[in-house]
């Protein structure tokens, strides 16, 4: 037995061995590429990204060549310092700290030395390269701008972040991606395929061909070009009503709900996102606190939508059948609603749902609100019926378009109540505001503009988005799918004749458009802030939501102008102006145009600034005193 068990070990023990060295060698290839990663240099061919053009075909975003100076640590050896950072216009100090990352990341491995070199700095240094060892240069393609708009809607590109690339493989450090607007939601189709080549090294780290005959290479592919749903023309009037004001536009076809115009005020010019001042420039857009030129209004900013929302409430009315079209309230400049409360209003006499949409009638739609909620024995189930009617037009939740970014609203429902009133007690008095959009309710300009597409096409939505075509590929499906409303279909007329009539008889009779039939409602919304711990009131926001024409809309439109006032003083003609731009081409009231475009809200917004910082001031002084008088 002891005869046979010696061998047998042996024999075992070298099976095992010669079964390990196989697997080493011919299956596991872990060895193979740590040896390649020494032997082989890889090379990436970066392809242009797509180009985004407009509906109409315009080219909107092209490519201009740029040059990347990376450097491997290792090889850096017996070179001129001074030299090399008076050539790229860099200070010593600069060059240690960008050598001292570069390390930290691999002393073997290529990275960014020096970013988006123009053609002349790329000239310049390509004239001295063979002096600097370690050194070589990228091409790669920046974003050209045809246009000064629209920075909003496009996003930029930069260098994608330590974050990014620990979580997709397919970028490296250097490589650039989309951020914000269409160049994110939109990567994998803009950004192309890289190219990849293998060069094979001796011993001495010399270059001495293509790896096993280029059979491993790859060729770059070229990102697909994408065609938007924003009109380049009404993109860029809007742009130019909104300078000196703060506020949103947007503009939705209805029948596709496809995004026209998407703007937002302040913005900036796209092409300073681009080339080597690129971080200094969006720092200084960054630190805008005030302005806050990089905060998208069209699709953040969530404001108090006042009027426009009375005709949602108006149409819950009718379908919870508290009304109907003769239904008639008295209205005294206002209305009673609770002891010693009464809810103002511009309007006098009776009003029915016709007149009570275009004259605005607070005490109409404060008393049909609060008829809906009293309907129902308990108030937070009449409140989440209420609720339920309003997220069907898209109102209180993400809308699902095709840019990354975006906010709810709200639309209160009984959830909230509870948390405000934990000891209940509460009825419709108590939130009787909702009616007239303010109270709880908050809507982003976005959603405004697909509620009136909703009463424009009478009770149905498609999702807003900005991807009209992307070539050689479809579009995703959830934008061809038709969203309902809770409401009927035949209630829709009767509010859409109030729309129409604010125009002709209401508070817009004089923005009408010669020859185009426009339905809107304008709205103003208080506006409040907190100043050093107190609630103030500043100057209205200017409202307004319109369709057009009435029948066959091809337009539908949401304004909201920050500080504005009336919503027939900025917001409404800003309405008209892009409606008849649009449909038209061109502008008759040239009048109105020659007011909106210089009208300016600068001295308003830098009332508020003052008082902000009076107050702090006045909150410092406060301390100090206080600390003195302790001591």
């Amino acid at each position: 037995m002891r005869k046979v068990l010696l061998p047998t070990v042996i024999i075992i023990s070298v099976v095992l061995i010669l079964m390990r060295l196989f697997y080493l060698q011919i299956i596991d290839d872990t060895l193979l590429t740590k040896s390649n990663n020494n032997a082989i240099k890889i090379i990436y061919d970066y392809p242009e990204r797509g180009y985004i053009y407009d509906r109409n075909g315009k080219l909107l975003v092209a490519n201009q060549p740029s040059y990347d100076i990376m450097v491997t640590p290792k090889d850096v050896k017996n070179m001129d310092t001074l030299e090399f950072c008076e050539l790229l216009n860099i200070t010593k100090a600069d060059f240690i700290k960008i050598i001292k990352k570069a390390k930290v990341y691999s002393p073997r491995l290529p990275s960014v030395f020096l970013p988006q070199l123009n053609k002349k700095e790329y000239a310049a240094f390509q004239e001295k390269q063979r002096k600097f060892q370690g050194f070589e240069i990228v091409k790669r393609s920046l974003r050209d701008y045809q246009v000064h708009v629209g920075a909003n809607v496009f996003g930029s590109i930069t260098q994608a972040s330590p974050k990014i690339i620990e979580k997709n493989s397919y970028y490296n450090p250097g490589d650039l991606i989309g951020v914000q607007g269409v160049e994110q939601s939109y990567e994998n189709i803009l950004r192309g395929i890289k190219g990849v080549k293998y060069r094979q090294k001796d011993k001495f780290n010399k270059d001495i061909g293509s790896y096993k005959q280029g059979k491993f290479d790859t060729t770059a592919v070229r990102g697909e070009d994408i065609t938007l749903t924003i009109d380049g023309i009404l993109q860029e009037y809007g742009e130019s009503l909104m300078v000196n004001k703060r506020g949103g536009i947007v503009a939705i076809e209805p029948k596709t709900g496809e995004i026209l115009a998407l703007v937002t005020a302040p913005s900036y010019d796209p092409a300073i996102l681009v080339g080597r001042q690129r971080s200094r420039n969006y720092t200084n857009l960054w630190r805008d606190s005030i302005a806050k030129p990089l905060f998208d209004r069209g699709l953040l900013a969530q404001y108090a939508p006042g009027s426009p929302f009375k005709i949602v409430t108006g149409l819950i009315a009718l379908q919870e059948q508290v009304i109907d079209e003769n239904y008639t309230v008295m209205c005294h400049h206002g209305f009673s609603y609770a002891r010693g409360r009464f809810m103002r209003c511009h309007g006098f006499g009776p009003h029915q749902l016709h007149n009570g949409i275009y004259m605005s009638c607070n005490a109409y739609f404060g008393t049909v609100y609060m008829k809906t909620i009293n309907k129902y024995a308990k108030p937070p189930a009449a409140v989440d019926v209420f609720a339920k009617h309003a997220r069907s037009f898209g109102l209180g939740n993400y809308m699902g378009y095709d840019l990354p970014t975006g906010k709810k609203g709200r639309i209160p429902d009984s959830k909230l109540y509870k948390r405000m009133y934990p000891n209940g007690g509460w009825r419709s008095t108590a939130i009787v505001s909702n009616a007239i959009g303010q109270g709880e309710i908050e809507a982003t300009p976005i959603q405004l503009a697909n509620m009136i597409a909703t009463v424009a096409n009478e009770g149905y939505y498609y999702t807003p988005h900005v991807i009209k075509k992307i070539k050689g590929q479809k579009i995703d499906s959830k934008f061809l799918k038709k969203h309902m409303t809770t409401i009927d279909k035949k209630y829709f007329k009767p509010v859409i004749s109030g729309l129409f009539d604010v125009y002709n008889l209401g508070t817009a009779s004089h923005l009408k458009v010669e020859g185009i039939d426009i339905c809107g409602k304008t709205g103003t919304a208080e506006n409040f802030a907190r100043v050093g711990g107190k609630k103030i009131q500043l100057e209205d926001h200017s409202i307004f939501v319109a369709f057009a024409p009435k029948d066959n809309p091809k337009i539908a439109i949401a304004i909201l102008v920050e500080n504005g006032g009336y919503g027939a003083t900025i917001a409404g003609p800003i309405a008209s102006l892009m409606i008849e731009k649009y449909l038209k081409g061109k502008i008759t009231r040239t009048d109105l145009e020659k007011r909106i475009l210089e009208k300016s809200l600068k001295n308003e917004y830098q009332k508020f600034t003052k008082k902000n910082m009076d107050s702090l001031t006045n909150a410092r002084k406060k301390e100090v005193d206080s600390t003195q008088f302790e001591n």
